[in-house]
């Protein structure tokens, strides 16, 4: 079976498991059912109000955009962060990537820098990416929920979060990576709409978007001292493994 094959049966698979546990959750029943349409209702029916989703971009318009994305956000004004912040943090590596990773939002080096994960935590996600046999300047994309610090590098507000959105929307739209690691708590309820924790969701598929999603902790959390970190730092590892699985990266041997 090809890669491209096992993808789609992945993504079916992880899918499906959304749409029961949704039927859990809510106690609903059954897969929904289209209403079956005759002939003279589809003559009579008006013209439909709302214009055609657009087909997806090539990748070379892809790469046009995404620059051009990045310089909307760089103007941006949406929220109280524009006035606060040295500059916008869009992302680094490669739009090419199959692998993306999203974080939070830009700490104190991210806003000098223009770019994320350049502090102590990207530091170590850099050597999260190369213990996965990953390089990271080109075989990732890494970016945040939000495009600017927040002061003090305290936790996004909500309405900070709904203003910057739409940009990762349609940032990860013309990234279109084949696997998301969402890292902390931030990212995974911004990502799959959700107000579980991450100890709860980390290890576990999910969807954003019709693409696979893996929620682990967030490099800074690995970073804090405490009785839990040994074994965070344990199960962010096997998270990764089963990212690397799913990508068909070669597993480390075991000892």
């Amino acid at each position: 079976m090809s890669d491209d094959a096992r993808g789609q049966l992945a993504t079916l698979a992880a899918s499906l498991r959304v749409y029961l546990e949704w039927q859990r959750d809510t106690g609903a029943v059954g897969f929904p059912r289209r209403a079956a349409v005759t002939a003279a209702a589809t003559a009579t029916a008006p013209a439909p109000t709302t214009a055609p989703a657009p087909a997806p971009a090539t990748a070379p318009d892809r790469l046009v955009r995404l620059p051009q994305l990045a310089t909307e956000v760089a103007a941006c004004t949406k929220c109280g962060l524009s006035t606060t912040r040295t500059q916008t943090v869009f992302a680094r590596g490669n739009p090419e990537a199959r692998l993306c990773f999203v974080g939070e939002a830009p700490g104190a080096d991210e806003d000098a820098q223009g770019l994320p994960f350049v502090g102590r935590a990207g530091q170590l996600l850099d050597k999260m990416i190369g213990a996965m046999g990953l390089d990271p300047a080109k075989d990732v994309y890494v970016c945040n929920i939000l495009k600017c610090r927040p002061p003090g590098n305290r936790r996004p507000e909500p309405e900070e979060m709904a203003a910057c959105f739409p940009y990762l929307n349609e940032q990860l739209a013309l990234v279109r990576p084949r696997v998301i690691v969402a890292l902390g708590n931030t990212a995974v309820a911004a990502l799959l709409e959700t107000k579980l924790g991450i100890t709860k969701l980390r290890g576990q598929w999910k969807l954003y978007r019709s693409v696979l999603v893996m929620p682990t902790y967030h490099p800074s959390y690995l970073l804090r001292p405490s009785p839990q970190q040994i074994e965070a730092k344990r199960q962010a590892w096997e998270d990764l493994q089963l990212v690397m699985k799913e990508l068909g990266l070669e597993l480390p041997r075991r000892k």
